[in-house]
């Protein structure tokens, strides 16, 4: 039995009690019940997720994952892959928008290198897990092997687990490759049966003509690899990218350790899918941060009967709706084990004279 296989045997159920536990504290908070909406159910979700009543989170990680794409050479996106590897120095040295993000929560940015076309130098803020330097053009073949698609995603677990010892009580997800909304698109299209029009978006700012070339890319990928639905690691190798394999790794292993994972947008959410695909229990230790402007992002999210916290038109990546989702997170479990109860403060309750 392999990596991924023990992280996937440890995938339990939520807490049933500690869920109980956590929505009847919930109605004896001075507030009418119910009256703070999404806030109560995820503080509910949380409990069920770490197995604690009153679950509280300090230890707060970003882990943003970073990949070329092949198909970038059937001209899919406006930006050329150099700024793949300058983004991912931006991130190094603080300057990019997760880090601001993440420095006003309180969590650190971990950022990996899934394979980076260029070779990067030695950097100890980098964590290099490099699968390859590239995929390969998905439209002119399978863009990894399976082998590859394995070891992404057991990359990914393993990235997770270190961040574990290091203290973690909360996770969200980022990336950074460009030209990756194109096999995300392909994923999403490939797992829920949609056509590739439906669920290929602008990306970066593709004009009309460049989206139908786009969305036309997509479609000859699927049509020529054939990836399997039922197999996520199909779908992974043959339509997928070395830091979405990450991105569902990170994901598994959080699930295994009961740690909440915030998903941040559509590259994400390829990750989500692929990791519903082989684990469907993860759904559970789920948390969608927003809704995307990329029109496949609705699909994915109800591909994995998720609902976005927030819907703020964003679509840039790296982390940064994940960070807006963990701010919420945090605040959800803070009124849970801070607010008074009735009791405590003195007041009474509904019906009460």
């Amino acid at each position: 039995m392999g990596v991924l296989e023990e992280t996937v045997g440890k995938i339990g159920d939520l807490d049933q009690r500690a869920m109980q536990a956590a929505r009847s504290r919930q109605d004896t908070l001075t507030k009418p019940q119910g009256s703070l909406g999404r806030l109560e159910e995820l503080s509910i979700q949380i409990a069920g997720i770490t197995g604690k009543n009153q679950p509280r989170i300090a230890n707060k990680a970003i882990i943003t994952m970073a990949g070329d794409h092949g198909v970038v050479a059937s001209g899919v996106s406006l930006y050329p892959q150099e700024v793949t590897v300058q983004m991912v120095l931006n991130f190094l040295a603080g300057g990019a928008g997760i880090n601001v993000l993440s420095k006003l929560i309180g969590a650190r940015v971990v950022v990996v290198d899934m394979g980076v076309k260029s070779d990067l130098a030695s950097d100890a803020r980098l964590i290099s897990r490099k699968i390859g330097h590239s995929t390969a053009d998905m439209s002119k073949g399978p863009a990894m092997t399976r082998s590859q698609a394995r070891e992404a995603v057991e990359a990914g677990i393993g990235i997770l687990e270190a961040e574990l010892a290091r203290g973690l009580d909360i996770v969200g997800t980022g990336d950074m490759g460009i030209g990756n909304t194109t096999p995300s698109s392909a994923i999403c299209a490939a797992m829920t049966g949609k056509p590739a029009s439906a669920v290929t978006g602008r990306g970066t700012g593709l004009g009309d003509g460049q989206l139908e070339k786009k969305a036309r890319v997509v479609q000859q990928a699927l049509d020529l690899n054939r990836p399997n639905a039922k197999d996520a690691l199909d779908v992974l190798s043959k339509v997928g990218g070395f830091e979405i394999g990450g991105i569902a790794g990170v994901i598994l292993g959080a699930a295994a350790n009961r740690i909440p994972v915030v998903i941040d947008g559509f590259i994400s959410g390829a990750g989500a899918m692929i990791a519903a695909g082989l684990a469907p229990k993860t759904r559970g230790y789920m948390v969608a941060a927003h809704l995307s402007v990329e029109p496949g992002h609705k699909a994915m999210l109800e591909y994995l009967h998720l609902s976005p916290l927030v819907d703020l038109d964003l679509r840039l990546g790296e982390g940064t709706g994940g960070c807006i989702g963990m701010f919420l997170c945090e605040s959800a479990t803070r009124v849970l084990s801070e607010m008074a109860t009735f009791e405590q403060a003195g007041v009474s309750t509904a019906g009460e004279k």
